[in-house]
């Protein structure tokens, strides 16, 4: 019989305890990509990115592979005059791809390439993935080396200024980008975390036991002894200090998943961060809490491209 867990309360109590130890016209067409391409970068110019201006946009499918397994994604590309900044966007623990599509309909009209994908087994029955995995084998970790083969596999896109690649990501996806970020500081130019759940980890140590059982269910998405095997031991006050490029973080002044007082503390252990209450959002941002963040993310980009 399976245990079912109401991750808010949980992960709320564990943080509060632990704290943080504790458009345009879009084209439709198809590209196939795998991490094991060789090919190389454009020589095309990086393109001027004009903030006053509004390009028209294709959106095109895209596919990586991570042992042995199909990663889909999407890939949101302006028309600008060269190779376009990117942004790589990761959802949250038993959403998709969608997620970081309402943010790239935003983005790419602005000159930013976008690229959202579903991690291998990341989704709940609620969420169509296309992505192969199951989610009894998937964790903060392996969704980490899936942003390792995406990032290696961006660097051959035809359409992408690899100095100027982003990295954002929402919730357990705010986590896994935070740890992706620090693994490949030379490679990205900044992140972008989005009420990110850096108490993910005290959740994993908080319930993990070598006796528990196989499978979880946390919010509509069964795990795997594997979801919390792999980071019930992680630092992740040293990975992050550690990361010396700008850093946006976003927080919803309602949530009671991922607590403000945990992500502000979060803040203040990067060296150069950027902190914002969006007031009167909770756990994730739609409406007019959706176009605030958007806003907060836009300036952050055309400062540091």
């Amino acid at each position: 019989m399976k245990l079912k867990y109401r991750i808010a309360a949980i992960l709320a109590a564990a943080v509060t305890a632990l704290s943080l130890t504790s458009c345009g016209s879009p084209q439709q067409s198809s590209q196939q990509t795998t991490a094991a391409q060789t090919t190389e970068p454009s020589t095309a110019p990086a393109a001027v990115v004009d903030k006053y201006k509004t390009y028209d946009y294709e959106v095109r499918e895209i596919w990586c592979e991570n042992d042995g397994q199909k990663i889909y994604g999407q890939a949101f590309v302006p028309k600008t005059d060269g190779r376009s900044p990117l942004i790589i966007t990761s959802h949250g623990l038993g959403a998709n791809h969608e997620s970081g599509a309402s943010y790239a309909k935003k983005y790419a009209p602005k000159g930013f390439a976008v690229y959202t994908f579903d991690f291998r087994g990341g989704s709940n029955k609620n969420n169509e993935n296309k992505s192969d995995g199951s989610s009894l084998d998937m964790s903060v970790m392996t969704e980490v080396s899936d942003i390792d083969v995406i990032l290696a596999a961006a660097k051959t896109w035809d359409f992408v200024d690899t100095d100027r690649i982003f990295l954002q990501g929402g919730s357990q996806g705010g986590l896994v980008t935070a740890i992706s970020g620090m693994r490949h500081q030379d490679e990205v130019a900044g992140l972008i975390l989005l009420y990110p759940a850096f108490g993910m980890v005290d959740f994993a140590k908080y319930l993990y036991s070598e006796d528990m059982q196989e499978e979880t269910d946390i919010s509509g998405i069964t795990v795997g002894k594997k979801f919390f095997e792999d980071i019930k031991d992680y630092d992740v006050r040293e990975e992050i200090s550690d990361f010396t490029k700008p850093v946006l973080i976003l927080q919803g002044s309602e949530d009671n998943i991922v607590l403000p007082s945990v992500t502000k503390e979060a803040s203040e252990l990067y060296p150069d961060s950027e902190y914002h209450i969006v007031d009167g959002a909770g756990h994730g941002f739609s409406g007019e809490y959706h176009d605030e963040a958007t806003e907060y993310a836009l300036d952050f980009l055309y400062r540091h491209i």
